[in-house]
């Protein structure tokens, strides 16, 4: 099957199948007499399960990972766990930096009543102030993670 075909079974743009196919997390597909990509069934396997992987907001080393391990049967599932469990740590960190970033949110709210000049907004005087270091971001850069908010190996 051509790109088009594959793009339109999975669910998955034409331009992110070519990205995965860069970047090695899915393999080369052979090449017709014209050049074209051709596709097969297994394509089709690994391109579903990468998007459900990303469904699950795992970065592309994880889903290398679990590609790897998916390749080869007879490896320890032990692995797998392991990084289930660490991805799952990432998320309760980035649910506890939501949950900072709501009641910050909330509280600015709070500095305005919505009537009046912009000059005695609360909001407005309250953002011309420096920003505290959240305490959870500072753990995340003692810990070696880099966060950038709403990121987390996208594609």
């Amino acid at each position: 099957m051509k790109i088009g075909e594959l793009a339109k079974l999975t669910g998955c743009p034409v331009e992110t199948i070519r990205y995965y196919e860069r970047e090695g997390l899915l393999p080369e597909p052979a090449r017709t007499g014209g050049n074209y990509r051709h596709y097969d069934s297994s394509h089709v396997d690994q391109l579903s399960f990468i998007r459900h992987c990303r469904s699950l907001d795992m970065t592309q080393e994880e889903i290398r990972i679990l590609l790897g391990l998916r390749d080869r049967p007879e490896a320890d599932c032990g692995t797998a766990n392991q990084l289930i469990d660490e991805h799952l740590h990432h998320v309760e960190v980035r649910i506890a930096e939501l949950q900072s970033l709501r009641q910050q949110l909330q509280d600015l709210r709070a500095r305005c009543s919505g009537t009046g000049s912009s000059e005695a907004c609360g909001i407005l005087r309250e953002l011309e102030q420096p920003a505290e270091p959240s305490v959870v971001s500072e753990s995340c850069a003692e810990a070696g993670h880099l966060h950038v908010p709403g990121v987390h190996g996208r594609h």
